[in-house]
């Protein structure tokens, strides 16, 4: 049903409808919906609704945050030449957050980005609901055809959930590397002791080195239980000092425009909310908060999408080299 067939339901139920709060859950008209279909006398809250919402532009006219447009090349380039200051480390990145964020398409979209093909070795599942990582598993990318393999390891968790999910103390463990590959995650307890996959001497490649939570952008509102966990998993890195950053999926889904030309993301309104949204409850700098796209139905990468990637690759293996140098 378009949009003004689902107006003139509600107009002519007998209920009279004279608030514009009536219209507000209503999708926006399309380009051929004619504006004048009511006219301003016999429907003014609609009328007014449609002034003030329908037309109201949903992209701003410049960036509020200076986008990384151009820059493909250049961190391409860094990443490619990265080598730790110290002998034989390997930056470990932890990803965790909700069920459905994204965590494992990201891996596989900084992948697809570094190899210029899509890839998924991260298994996704498309229906959701509940997560479809189960393992504590680690990802290494491999650099091209030299043989070898970039110097940083991906960790992929199970999600978080109200009931189900990881136990934020398995998070924990992780973090300080306590956690072996392979690990299956048991939403019920945490790993203990005398498991066979508990890691009692951790060296430094074992831990984690920089915590990355991934948060999709296309919810409408972070859930409080949600909101409590994740902020139980920062705290927690922020006591043991290691670097955060964010990454906020799903943009092209949250915001139209930006499903329209993904360099409308740092001129969309919604997600500059967003943003600010996962700032003010989570405790994120804006300037640690990092909106991508992962590669999902895609069958062939895309400069700017790689680029909004690589420019949050680029900030992770920073942080996390920092962290290494200052231990």
């Amino acid at each position: 049903m378009d949009f003004w067939k689902i107006v003139k339901s509600l107009n002519d139920s007998p209920t009279p409808r004279t608030s514009l709060t009536t219209y507000s859950h209503l999708p926006p008209p399309t380009p051929k919906d004619d504006a004048d279909y009511f006219s301003h006398s016999e429907c003014p809250s609609l009328f007014n609704w449609y002034l003030t919402h329908a037309l109201r532009p949903q992209v701003l006219p410049q960036e509020w945050r200076n986008g990384p447009w151009g820059k493909k090349a250049v961190d391409l380039k860094f990443v490619e030449d990265y080598k730790p200051f110290k002998d034989n480390v390997q930056l470990r990145f932890m990803l965790y957050g909700p069920v459905g964020a994204g965590k494992s398409s990201f891996i596989n979209s900084v992948e697809s980005a570094l190899r210029g093909e899509i890839t998924d070795r991260a298994k996704t599942d498309a229906i959701g609901g509940k997560s479809y990582t189960t393992k504590y598993k680690a990802y290494k990318i491999k650099k091209g055809d030299t043989g070898t393999h970039y110097p940083f390891v991906f960790n992929d968790v199970m999600g978080l959930e109200k009931d189900e999910g990881v136990c934020v103390e398995d998070i924990k463990l992780a973090i300080k590397g306590h956690v072996k590959n392979g690990y299956n995650f048991n939403p019920r307890s945490s790993l203990s002791e005398d498991n066979q996959h508990y890691n009692r001497d951790p060296s430094l490649n074992d831990r984690v080195h920089v915590l990355v939570c991934i948060i999709p952008g296309s919810i409408a509102g972070l859930q409080d239980d949600s909101v409590r966990k994740l902020r139980e998993v920062r705290l927690a890195a922020r006591d043991m000092d290691i670097p955060e950053i964010a990454i906020l999926t799903k943009i092209d889904e949250a915001c139209p425009e930006v499903g329209k030309d993904i360099r409308n993301v740092y001129k969309s309104k919604h997600l500059k909310k967003k943003i600010e949204e996962v700032s003010g409850r989570m405790g994120f700098p804006q300037n640690c908060i990092f909106p991508v796209k992962n590669y999902h139905s895609d069958i062939d990468t895309n400069d700017d999408t790689d680029t909004l990637i690589l420019s949050a690759l680029r900030r992770m293996i920073e942080s996390g080299e920092d962290f290494v140098n200052d231990l």
